[in-house]
């Protein structure tokens, strides 16, 4: 798969890094406007990396997810909305427990209207107060994931980790954009 979005024209494409892919996967697969979310890596230097490099650390890749959506249905600045909302961007390398550049905070555009939006976000959240470490980088290739991780929550709902951290997620994102659930 490549850094565009799928053969449908009308769809635009986000990569975002919010800390554990399944967590970010299992929000955005209820978004309303979302027509596929795609588990994968990006940002390192490594070609091909499983999931075990990934765990390493020692790749320098983000766990991401690549969102195909319709932009006549969602901006993607309510798919950034969404992403600060669901996770922390404050934390450095880290989400919760998972600790590593590999669970950092970042967004990597695709084009200048996304980098713009994006910084535009973080300034946004900084006049507010939050300390965003948020990295805006320009999109380097995407790897998707293993099949084993594409649509995680789904398939594992009684897994301990997704059962403790994805439900607190999904009821932020019914409870703040609840017009925005699929």
């Amino acid at each position: 798969m490549t850094n565009q979005a799928n053969t449908e024209t009308s769809l635009e494409r986000a990569i975002v890094g919010g800390g554990c892919f399944w967590c970010t996967e299992s929000v955005f697969r209820a978004v309303r406007g979302v027509k596929n979310v795609t588990s994968g890596y990006a940002g390192g230097a490594r070609p091909n990396p499983t999931y075990e490099q990934i765990c390493s650390g020692a790749t320098g890749h983000a766990e991401v997810i690549a969102i195909d959506f319709d932009p006549a249905v969602i901006s993607f600045e309510r798919i950034l909305d969404i992403f600060f909302a669901t996770h922390d961007p404050t934390t450095l390398n880290r989400q919760g427990n998972d600790m590593g550049t590999q669970y950092r905070s970042v967004i990597f555009y695709l084009n200048d209207a996304q980098k713009q939006t994006a910084i535009t976000k973080i300034d946004a959240l900084k006049a507010e107060g939050v300390q965003a470490v948020t990295e805006v980088s320009p999109a380097p290739t995407f790897y998707p994931a293993e099949d084993y991780h594409q649509d995680y929550y789904a398939k594992n709902p009684n897994q301990g980790y997704c059962s403790f951290m994805i439900p607190p997620k999904l009821s932020k994102l019914k409870k703040y954009f609840a017009d925005d659930v699929a």
